[in-house]
């Protein structure tokens, strides 16, 4: 058997074409009365009933989403920088620990997780609880946000 002997199995069937009368009656195969019946029917869009459930608030354009800080763990720190250095945002972005967010420095965190034992002086970064009584019992100072 080759390409050109080759021939469809079963016949093509006609496509039903509803609504123009003829053998299929009264209502062409489309039930009697009703939205579904009716020439040029249009549904309602299903993406209108979730628009009308929505919250509608006043001012939810003008409250810009808040960005979480950047991630830095005391271990880090610790591997990273010398005795006594100062870490701020600036100095984590020239290490490359940390990127900018849409071309702004982010705000910093640091968290507890590793060990430290150098002291270090930590300025303008957000800290947790354990990451703090780790870096102040190394001999480290906090200052401003905490």
């Amino acid at each position: 058997m080759q390409l050109h002997e080759l021939q469809p199995k079963h016949r093509r069937k006609s496509k039903k074409r509803v609504g123009r009368g003829g053998k299929r009656g009264t209502y062409s195969g489309k039930g009697i009365k009703g939205q579904k019946s009716r020439a040029g029917r249009k549904f309602q869009p299903l993406i209108r009933q979730v628009i009308k459930r929505y919250p509608k608030k006043r001012g939810y354009r003008f409250n810009p989403p808040s960005q979480k800080p950047a991630i830095i763990n005391v271990g880090v720190l610790n591997d990273k920088f010398e005795k006594n250095d100062s870490i701020n945002p600036k100095i984590l972005l020239q290490k490359k620990l940390i990127r900018k967010i849409k071309g702004k420095i982010p705000q910093v965190k640091i968290l507890g997780k590793g060990k430290t034992n150098k002291p270090l002086l930590i300025e303008g970064c957000q800290t947790s609880k354990t990451a703090k009584q780790k870096i102040e019992q190394a001999g480290g100072k906090l200052k401003a946000k905490s």
